[in-house]
């Protein structure tokens, strides 16, 4: 639909992931066969995971909003200013009752999922006492202060909040690639120093060979350029290079038609030179190095082609692109194995900051293990004077019997003798007994008051 695109060219949230219906054609299959295939009315065309942590819901609000004509119309004729401003997310008070609802139902399911996690979280901790409304300020894609209705201020709160993060989410992937690759030189070297000096060196010449088999690979074209284009044109699209047409290429690889070409399907086009340094089967290729290349050259593309910057490229823009010098004679690409991923610094700064992870997980064990060997001792510490209490009274069950005491009952009571019956030492027989229940007495309440001060 064309609201999906307008909110997608705005760089809101619906951008590239879930307002564009994305129908992933592989890239080793020839478009020119798909493209006759009929369209089913009514087939939901999955989207990809955007990777927030709110997926789910931000899927499902878009999904119940698309039902409500009303809003679907003020949509397709909606201009930035209206999106950025907020505008926009005010016609949320014109659509169906029923849509309020059902978004009600969302925000609220939302709300005490957020919660769920919160109390996790905080169990961990041992801790109590939790204030869900003040944490539930840490999350900005929705409105923590009514967590019962969906409001025009939840929809402009999500949009904003998705953009942001969408925006963000190259940053943080390189920043993680660059901690992947830091640890991995880290537990390298780690695993170097428990060898020996001969052990030392075959390995070391191991880890050389294989990084040399792996930056020995067939040239790569520059991502957007017209020789990597054509390699697309000939090899996966299967047509005459000599026939290389940019305004046919666009089409042919614009995959759900919308008119764009937008992030996956730019990423599908470097596959081929991905395949030149990559391969799953060989030991030296790391597939995680291909994925952050596969980045790389879609964020090149974007910022040499993408002229107004919302993450979608269309047919004027990349025609314009092809008319470049860049295009017939660019540069030469460096592949990730070509380039310093860290200074030494930056490696001894990680490392410093793994070494104090340690030292934490170290000190918490150790006060984890005095914590158990205290619970050990307060343990044997009962059952000694379980024993003890347990000595005492048959020691006292003993001695009334030398003394001619009549036995206990059941409930620790005395058993008299019948009316009539008066053994020889009545007096002292009675007087032994209730210094005996006396004893037995005091040395319960000594027991029961012990246990409760540990």
């Amino acid at each position: 639909m064309r609201w999906r695109t307008v909110l997608s060219q705005q760089c809101v949230l619906l951008v590239t992931c879930l307002l564009i219906n994305l129908e992933a054609v592989p890239i080793d299959i020839d478009k020119t066969k798909v493209q006759g295939e009929p369209h089913v009315e009514g087939t939901k065309i999955e989207t990809p995971d955007t990777g927030l942590y709110y997926d789910e819901y931000l899927r499902q609000v878009i999904d119940v909003l698309e039902t409500d004509k009303h809003f679907r119309e003020k949509l397709q004729t909606a201009d930035i200013e209206e999106i950025k401003s907020g505008k926009l997310s005010k016609e949320l008070d014109l659509v169906s009752h029923h849509v309020r609802t059902r978004l009600d139902e969302l925000k609220r399911q939302e709300v005490a999922r957020l919660r769920m996690l919160i109390k996790a979280k905080m169990d961990s901790f041992q801790d109590t006492g939790i204030d869900h409304q003040a944490l539930l300020k840490q999350f900005e894609h929705l409105n923590h202060q009514n967590p019962h209705t969906f409001e025009s201020k939840d929809l402009d709160m999500l949009i904003k909040a998705a953009t942001s993060d969408l925006e963000n989410y190259d940053k943080t992937h390189h920043e993680e690639f660059k901690k992947y690759e830091m640890m991995k030189e880290h537990e390298r070297r780690e695993y170097l120093k428990t060898l020996n000096e001969e052990k030392r060196r075959e390995e070391e010449s191991k880890y050389e060979a294989m990084k040399k088999k792996h930056e020995d690979h067939p040239k790569v074209n520059h991502p957007g350029s017209k020789d990597q284009l054509k390699e697309v044109w000939e090899e996966t699209d299967g047509l005459d290079p000599n026939d290389f047409d940019p305004k046919t290429f666009f089409k042919l690889h614009d995959v759900n038609n919308d008119g764009f070409l937008d992030e996956q399907e730019l990423e599908a086009l470097f596959t081929k030179e991905l395949e030149k340094v990559y391969d799953p089967k060989n030991e030296e290729d790391d597939m995680v190095e291909m994925e952050e290349e596969r980045l790389r050259m879609r964020e090149h593309v974007m910022n040499e082609i993408d002229v107004n910057k919302d993450r979608l490229v269309t047919l004027h823009e990349f025609l314009k692109a092809t008319e470049k010098k860049e295009f017939l004679e660019p540069n030469s690409w460096e592949t990730l194995d070509q380039q310093q991923l860290f200074t030494d610094d930056e490696l001894k700064e990680f490392e410093t900051h793994i070494l104090q992870q340690e030292d934490e997980l170290k000190k918490k064990a150790e006060d984890l293990q005095k914590q158990k060997e205290e619970l050990q001792r307060q343990h044997d510490q009962l059952q000694v004077q379980k024993q003890e209490l347990q000595q005492v009274v048959q020691q006292m069950e003993l001695k009334k019997l030398q003394q001619g005491s009549p036995p206990s009952g059941p409930a620790g009571e005395l058993k008299f003798q019948p009316p009539g019956e008066h053994p020889i030492g009545n007096a002292q027989n009675h007087l032994a007994g209730a210094e005996h229940r006396l004893f037995l007495t005091f040395v319960y309440a000594t027991a029961i008051v012990t246990i409760l001060m540990q």
